[in-house]
C-alpha cells in the first residue's frame, strides 16, 4: 500500500511509539509484508530467523526487536512487538469506514453497467463499462474491476486475508489493505470468496472464468484465460499463467507457481509448483499418465499379497 503523500522516519516513528535507528528525515512512501515490499516501503520482522531476509529485502525502513546499527541506505524502528506496530501503522492509514448506504456515493461506475439490487459497494471501488453485478454481490474496497465483467450473486470480493500470528493467549489478525484487481471479460460465479492483498494486489487476470463455490487467498496472481471449475481452493501469495485450468476441488498451497497452459485435473492437491504445459492428478500431483498408472498397481497389491503367500 502507498501511502498518500511521502513520511518521514519520525512520522512513523511517532505513530507506532518506536525508536528511530537512522536519519529522523529519511523517506518513507508505503507500507507492506515482506512477500511484496518495494523500495520506499516500511516492513516488519519479529523473528531472528527472518532478520537477514528483512534487512536484505527491497524495503528500505524495517520496524525491529533488535536494536542494532542500520544497513547502509535503510532505516531502522525498534519496537518490542513488531507486529503490533505494523498493525498500529496499517490501521492509521486504512481506517475502517462504517457503512450508511448500499453503495459508496464515491464509487465509479462506468457506461452501460447494471448493478442489481442488494448489491454492496464499499469504498475506494472502481467499476468498468458494460459489467454486470448481480443481487447480493459484495465489493469491499479498494477493488478494480475492468470492463465487461460478470459476478453472480453472493460472491465476494475483497474479504480479509487470512493471515495470523499465533500467541500465547490465542492468534492475532494480521490487518488487510491491499485491493483486489479484476480485468476485463472475467466471469465470476455464485459464493466466491476473492480475498484482497495483505498490502499489495490479488489479481484476476484478463479472460479468466470462475466457476461457483471458489476461494482465492491474498496476494495471488492468477494470469488471463484460465478456467477454474467449482470448489477449487486457492491459497494466498500464489502465482498462475495465463491458459490455466483447474477442474472441481483442486487445492493449491500457499505461494506456489502453476505454469503457463497447465491442466490439473479434480479433487487433486498441489503441494508444490508445476511446471506449464502438462496435465496432472492426484494428491500430491503427478503427470496425470504416470498418476493414472501408479493407481493401477495400487490395485493389483491385493492379487500380489496372494500370491507370496502360497
Amino acid at each position: 500500500m502507498n501511502f498518500p503523500r511521502t513520511y518521514f522516519l519520525k512520522d512513523i516513528a511517532k505513530i507506532i511509539n518506536g525508536k528511530m535507528i537512522g536519519d529522523a528525515e529519511f523517506p518513507i512512501t508505503g507500507i507492506n509484508e515482506i512477500h511484496k515490499v518495494e523500495v520506499g516501503d516500511i516492513t516488519f520482522v519479529d523473528h531472528p530467523k527472518y532478520y537477514k531476509k528483512a534487512l536484505n529485502s527491497l524495503a528500505t525502513t524495517i520496524i525491529i526487536n533488535k536494536e542494532m546499527e542500520a544497513p547502509k541506505g535503510k532505516a531502522l524502528i525498534f519496537s518490542n512487538d513488531p507486529f503490533i506496530a505494523y498493525n498500529k501503522l496499517v490501521a492509521h492509514f486504512s481506517q475502517f469506514e462504517k457503512a450508511n448506504q448500499m453503495i459508496h456515493p464515491e464509487t465509479e461506475i462506468g457506461v452501460d453497467t447494471h448493478i442489481q439490487p442488494g448489491v454492496f459497494i464499499g469504498k475506494n471501488v472502481k467499476i468498468g463499462k458494460n459489467c454486470l453485478l448481480h443481487a447480493n454481490v459484495t465489493i469491499n474496497g479498494p477493488a478494480l474491476i475492468g470492463d465487461n465483467v460478470i459476478i453472480h450473486s453472493g460472491t465476494v470480493i475483497g474479504g480479509d486475508a487470512f493471515y495470523y500470528q499465533k500467541r500465547e493467549n490465542g492468534y492475532n489478525k494480521m490487518i488487510s489493505c491491499g485491493r483486489v484487481i479484476i480485468k476485463d471479460n472475467v466471469e465470476i460465479g455464485a459464493n466466491c470468496t476473492i480475498d484482497k492483498g495483505v498490502s499489495g494486489d490479488t489479481v484476476i487476470g484478463q479472460g479468466t472464468k470462475l466457476d461457483n463455490l471458489i476461494q482465492i487467498g491474498h496476494d495471488t496472481v492468477i494470469g488471463e484465460n484460465c478456467l477454474f471449475a467449482s470448489q477449487v481452493g486457492v491459497a494466498g501469495t500464489v502465482t498462475v499463467e495465463d491458459d490455466v485450468i483447474l477442474w472441481g476441488q483442486v487445492g493449491v498451497q500457499k505461494g506456489l507457481v502453476i505454469g503457463n497452459g497447465a491442466i490439473v485435473l479434480g479433487q487433486s492437491g498441489i503441494g508444490k509448483s508445476l511446471e506449464g504445459g502438462k496435465v496432472y492428478f492426484g494428491s500430491p500431483t503427478k503427470e496425470a499418465t504416470e498418476k493414472m498408472r501408479e493407481l493401477v498397481y495400487i490395485t493389483r497389491i491385493p492379487e500380489i499379497i496372494e500370491k507370496l503367500k502360497k
